[in-house]
């Protein structure tokens, strides 16, 4: 087992201050590409993966039976932050369904947008289960499981909705997964190795190599997050500012635990980022450094140098220190 690799770095005045350890995987057609930390570290992919739990919606028939849209197959792939953009089109999708809020298994969840929270207080409303940042992989849970006439608890490991889930998430990482947790939303969430989701995020940049039905959904999925970076994730999120910052170049996803994947469709390329100590702040800084180090965005691109050389100012405003790429890290990316 290889050791973790010191990826990100917290400075204050003139001393590093906290330390990022993780692994990071590039992969490609040939394999992997590039590995700094394990490649068979195993992992849960959490949020990163809905994308790839995505598949069976479109591979079944249910996605096109339903009529679905863009924007909703962007949203079963979200991590959004429940702001009415995403919570009106997530109703809207239930409705067309037959079905309405009571009918997702996902929780209720505050919303992230504070504009958000705030209409929710002062209408004396308490969060409901359509601003769960995970509402639209539900709806897309249930679009396939109208399809499958499955039962109503489809998060359930044992329910054909996950079995289909399981069986396309194993294929496409090339493993066995050794098991599975139960994510924040409530559903299954299958591990892998690093190596295997950074293989799976490369064999989504490639639909060619998927055969028509997997390679029609890859592509779909693919396109419809490139397409709609506010639905995948909201305003002044990572994966939305990354996203248009690649100018159609990448589909970018976070997820929880420091968990953060790329698919790279002309270059045919994955990325899969783990931070060992769970900060999300430390993964978005780790890819945007490999995302400029692949020339998929400019090092000077604001949505570069929010997260790569992150300020953290003290309560007055002032600079008091920052996030900046570890020097060996830097040093193998060339930056």
């Amino acid at each position: 087992m290889a050791d973790s690799f010191k990826l990100v770095e917290a400075w204050r005045g003139d001393l590093p201050e906290s330390l990022h350890r993780g692994h990071v995987v590039i992969a490609d057609e040939s394999g992997l590409r590039a590995c700094w930390g394990d490649a068979d570290a195993v992992i849960y992919p959490r949020s990163s993966c809905k994308m790839i739990q995505a598949l069976p919606l479109i591979e079944s028939g249910a996605a096109a039976s339903a009529g679905l849209t863009s924007e909703q197959l962007a949203l079963s792939c979200a991590s959004h932050n429940g702001a009415q953009i995403h919570t009106k089109r997530v109703e809207a999708w239930l409705k067309g369904l037959g079905l309405s809020e009571t009918d997702l298994r996902c929780g209720p969840q505050q919303p992230d947008a504070v504009e958000d929270r705030l209409a929710l207080h002062d209408a004396g409303q308490s969060p409901c289960q359509l601003h769960n940042n995970c509402s639209g992989k539900h709806a897309g849970f249930l679009t396939l499981n109208a399809h499958l006439h499955g039962h109503a608890d489809y998060i359930e490991i044992d329910h054909p909705v996950q079995i289909a889930i399981k069986q396309a998430f194993e294929e496409m990482t090339g493993e066995t997964s050794p098991g599975h947790g139960i994510d924040g939303c409530s559903a299954p969430n299958f591990a892998c190795t690093m190596a295997g989701l950074a293989r799976a995020a490369s064999a989504m940049a490639r639909p060619d190599t998927l055969g028509k039905a997997r390679g029609n959904a890859a592509r779909s999925l693919v396109c419809a997050m490139m397409a709609h970076p506010l639905l995948v994730s909201g305003e002044g999120r990572a994966c939305a500012e990354l996203m248009v910052a690649a100018k159609g170049r990448a589909a970018i996803k976070t997820g929880a635990e420091g968990v953060f994947l790329a698919i790279l469709p002309d270059m045919g390329v994955g990325v899969a980022i783990k931070i060992e100590d769970g900060a999300t702040r430390a993964s978005e800084a780790a890819m945007a450094a490999v995302l400029v180090h692949l020339g998929v965005i400019a090092a000077d691109d604001p949505a570069v140098q929010a997260r790569l050389y992150k300020p953290l100012p003290s309560r007055r405003g002032l600079r008091a220190g920052g996030l900046r790429p570890h020097p060996g890290f830097a040093a193998a990316l060339g930056l």
